[in-house]
């Protein structure tokens, strides 16, 4: 089996590299990985037009056995590069991850990690977008040997349809502390005062992005969804598909006379 390993905190962010020293636990799998030079994370799913990509192949750290290529661009350009040039056949799965910091609700939308999975389904391919909520102190290997089993067990049954990538989210715990997995909806994530002003040495103003994350969930109403289920120490996976019609509201709008 062909795995595409991707990120998007930068091909030498622990997280890619003990999720691929893990995978190579099983013979059967053929490991590639090729993810950006340095941390592009809240990139969403931007690609580069206006300028040329360069591939640089690149020796891991952690494991001078295993190399990649590191890009100058952003985590769907990696798998776009990769799959449409420099990977020698079509990856069977596409694994984007792990990341540092959690992908919960509505901040799929702008997250580097999920759009680089999402890439995959739109060339056709199963995608997984893998995050650890712990960002101070990240422990790595539970959640590389969690994705190691996850992926021997949905392909065994062929759970993971091409149109379809899984967003998997792990709480920052103890294998102990962590009370099972829940499979979820998306939920909301709401921020709070979101920009900080601020004056440069000239007295110009700048801003950052930054707030407050609002996270009172109702249980009656949002029980099942990824937000809540990390909150409440459990894994959670998401199944996402990325067209966004609303096929209910094109009903609506055929019955309208437009008058042209």
């Amino acid at each position: 089996m062909n795995i595409l390993l991707t990120n998007d905190d930068g091909i030498h962010a622990e997280g890619i590299q003990i999720l691929a020293e893990t995978l190579l636990q099983n013979e059967s799998f053929k490991i590639f990985i090729v993810a950006p030079d340095h941390e592009r994370s809240a990139t969403g799913h931007a690609i580069t037009m206006h300028r040329p990509l360069r591939a640089e192949e690149t020796r891991f750290f952690h494991n001078s056995s295993l190399k990649g290529w590191s890009v100058n661009g952003t985590p769907a350009d990696c798998v776009k590069l990769a799959v449409e040039y420099l990977l020698p056949d079509k990856p069977d799965l596409v694994v984007s991850g792990i990341n540092r910091g959690a992908n919960l609700g509505t901040d799929v939308l702008y997250s580097g990690t999920v759009s680089a999975a999402i890439e995959a389904v739109i060339l056709g391919i199963p995608g997984l977008a893998v995050s650890l909520t712990e960002r101070e102190k990240p422990d790595f290997r539970f959640s590389a040997n969690f994705i190691l089993r996850m992926i021997s067990k949905i392909c065994k049954k062929n759970h993971l349809p091409q149109d379809t990538l899984l967003n998997v989210n792990i709480p920052g715990k103890t294998r102990s502390e962590i009370k099972g997995v829940a499979v979820t909806r998306l939920g909301v994530r709401v921020y709070h005062n979101a920009f900080q002003k601020r004056v440069d040495p000239r007295g110009n103003s700048y801003y950052w992005l930054a707030g407050e994350l609002l996270d009172n969930l109702d249980p009656e109403k949002e029980a099942d969804t990824d937000v809540f289920a990390i909150q409440n120490s459990n894994i959670s996976i998401t199944p996402i598909q990325f067209n966004l019609t609303n096929f209910q509201l094109m009903d609506k709008l055929k019955e309208i006379d437009w008058g042209i």
